[in-house]
């Protein structure tokens, strides 16, 4: 599933769900639910993170 895999590419960076949230410009209690799956992640956020991670769209999960 793709929250695991944001989670994985988070902490690759060593950054805290406080510190992607930020990136981002919502709360770490929305960042942290999209992680747990528990909120799906608008296609803007996905692109936002994809850039700052370096990865393509696909390898979110998403694709």
């Amino acid at each position: 599933m793709y929250f695991q895999r944001l989670k994985d590419l988070r902490e690759d960076k060593a950054l805290r769900q406080e510190d992607v949230a930020e990136i981002l410009g919502i709360s770490q209690t929305v960042y942290s639910r999209y992680e747990r799956g528990c909120q799906t992640i608008p296609g803007l956020h996905l692109l936002q993170l994809a850039d700052y991670y370096i990865v393509h769209f696909c390898k979110l999960g998403m694709g």
